[in-house]
């Protein structure tokens, strides 16, 4: 068991049988009363996103997740398929449970799975993904000096933010934790 002060950012634990992952933390201390951390949790097995707040004082059961190195092979639009690559295993995982991670797949990517006693729960994407720009609109002549940007699609359907300076056709680097442009490649 855990004090909910020890929650943070990526903490798994259980409540009521559940496995949830905290997506957000923030401490409040009312001028009076106890304090209330509140959260954003996502369920691990169904990927629903809540907001919760406990208590000072209240705890949770802190679980062990293994890592498992895998393979991403392939999605049938329900399940996607990776690989371990220690045993050759093939581990289906929901598509409602990866949400907009899915977005960042690109087949024989290496990566890791998490797993709660033989369960497969999430991934866990590298901190940058490297895809390429299928559909770009043209860049505008004008001023550029305020830093212009324009939206592309990217392998995965992504929708990105970029500067005017990438086409169609190149590869560009994404930062999977905000999401954002990194650079060129």
């Amino acid at each position: 068991m855990i004090d909910v002060h020890q929650l943070r950012k990526g903490t798994t634990f259980t409540i009521d049988g559940e496995i949830y992952k905290v997506l957000e933390f923030q401490h409040y201390k009312p001028g009076r009363g106890n304090a209330v951390i509140r959260t954003k949790i996502r369920n691990l097995r169904t990927g629903a996103i809540i907001d919760r707040n406990f208590t000072s004082g209240n705890k949770v059961e802190d679980i062990q997740i293994e890592r498992v190195e895998v393979q991403y092979l392939y999605n049938d639009g329900q399940f996607y398929y990776f690989m371990n690559t220690a045993t050759f295993e093939q581990i289906p995982l929901p598509a409602a449970v990866l949400a907009e991670n899915a977005l960042y797949l690109v087949e024989n990517m290496i990566l890791y799975l998490t797993m709660y006693e033989g369960e497969p729960l999430d991934i866990e994407l590298p901190t940058t993904v490297d895809l390429k720009v299928i559909d770009a609109p043209l860049a505008i002549a004008g001023d550029t000096a305020t830093g212009a940007t324009k939206v592309v699609t990217l392998e995965t359907g992504l929708k990105l933010t970029v500067p005017l300076f990438v086409n169609e056709g190149n590869t560009v680097r994404v930062d999977t934790r905000t999401g954002e442009y990194v650079t060129r490649v």
